[in-house]
């Protein structure tokens, strides 16, 4: 039986002004208002912050589409975030990852990655879910391929997506079915 998805969304006429602004500035930046900002829109100034960040993120940073969504498929990995992991894996392999380093991280293993920055993302994204700093060789190498731009994006895809993936945990979103 499946559990109830607890996302409450708010009737037009019961919005505050701040949360049908922000609604009116996320439908017209995404075309619709994705499921994180329906758990994020009842804290309007959160829901907003979290869009400039989540854009920005996604969109303008230094890392490349590929290496954003593994660092998403990471973190979904960590918070067994059902719903962000189906969605995310699914875009990798749109990508050409290998199903096998999905595969791997599901069964508590490092996966093989031909690219030297794809590896230092996993490593560094490893290191920063462990408690500790880490080993040096791993942050020096990161920085060397990645850049302290880099590092600091890395870091940040992985705060943002812990709060995606919790958010839709927590509010039991359906994982949506795969399409043929």
């Amino acid at each position: 039986m499946a559990e109830t998805s607890r996302i409450r969304d708010i009737p037009d006429n019961e919005m505050t002004d701040a949360q049908k602004k922000v609604f009116a500035d996320l439908v017209a930046g995404r075309g619709k208002l994705l499921a994180p900002y329906r758990i994020w829109i009842h804290s309007p100034t959160f829901a907003a912050a979290m869009e400039t960040i989540g854009t920005f993120l996604n969109k303008a940073g230094s890392l490349s589409e590929r290496e954003v969504e593994l660092v998403i498929c990471i973190i979904a990995n960590h918070w067994r975030g059902e719903y962000v992991w189906a969605a995310h894996v699914k875009h990798c392999l749109e990508l050409g990852y290998p199903p096998a380093v999905f595969d791997a991280m599901r069964a508590g293993q490092t996966p093989a990655f031909d690219n030297a920055r794809e590896r230092a993302i996993f490593d560094l994204a490893a290191i920063s879910m462990a408690p500790g700093g880490g080993p040096d060789e791993v942050f020096d190498r990161a920085e060397t391929l990645l850049g302290r731009d880099g590092i600091a994006e890395v870091v940040g895809l992985l705060g943002y997506y812990s709060a995606v993936s919790m958010g839709m945990k927590l509010h039991r979103v359906p994982i949506p079915k795969p399409t043929a």
